[in-house]
């Protein structure tokens, strides 16, 4: 996998500047192939930071009614990436 395929978005909500401003976390959708290895790697490359730790969950699509007909939505995956102290990722910070 690609390092360009790998990271999708930043995702910028409560929870995660909350985690932001204590434990140094970040959270990033990722393409759903991209495992722990090409996460820290990406993240490393694209960021310049020192990655400590990277947890990986992936999020059901939810069933969802459009009219009289059911679908659903695609699954995708989020990672939690924890970097080094003293590093920051700036583009995130508020």
């Amino acid at each position: 996998m690609e390092l360009k395929d790998c990271l999708v978005r930043p995702i910028i909500t409560e929870k995660t500047t909350t985690c932001l401003g204590n434990e140094r976390t970040y959270a990033f959708e990722v393409g759903v192939d991209a495992n722990k290895i090409d996460i820290k790697n990406a993240i490393e490359t694209f960021y310049g930071v020192t990655v400590e730790s990277v947890r990986t969950i992936v999020v059901r699509g939810k069933i969802k009614r459009f009219g009289r007909y059911y679908g659903k939505r695609k699954n995708w995956k989020k990672a939690y990436v924890t970097v080094a102290e003293g590093n920051s990722i700036p583009l995130l910070e508020a």
